[in-house]
């Protein structure tokens, strides 16, 4: 396998975990704190809950349905790789029948 057949890998650092962990539970409590300090009626509160909490749970699920289509491109593509260099590498182009 050559080098730059190789799929590019970019492992996220432990910092770069942390800021966006930080950074999605500050957001959540500063949207909680919001709703529940707005001047308006329960039900109205109970329904912007409702949304913020549909949000979250919809982009927890968006980015693991785009992580999960991402693996299985790159397994796919992985195999289609190992697929051709068996092929290469069983090929003789000097045998009678080669072509």
């Amino acid at each position: 396998m050559t080098a730059d057949a190789k799929t590019p890998s970019t492992p996220t650092t432990a910092a770069f975990f942390a800021q966006a962990a930080i950074s999605f539970a500050i957001a959540l409590v500063a949207l909680t704190i919001g709703i529940a300090v707005l001047p308006v009626d329960p039900w109205v509160r109970a329904f912007l809950a409702v949304g913020a909490l549909y949000t979250v749970t919809s982009a927890f699920t968006l980015a693991k349905v785009i992580r999960d289509r991402q693996e299985d491109t790159t397994v796919a593509r992985r195999v289609d790789r190992a697929r051709v260099e068996k092929l290469l590498a069983e090929h003789d182009p000097f045998a009678p029948n080669a072509l």
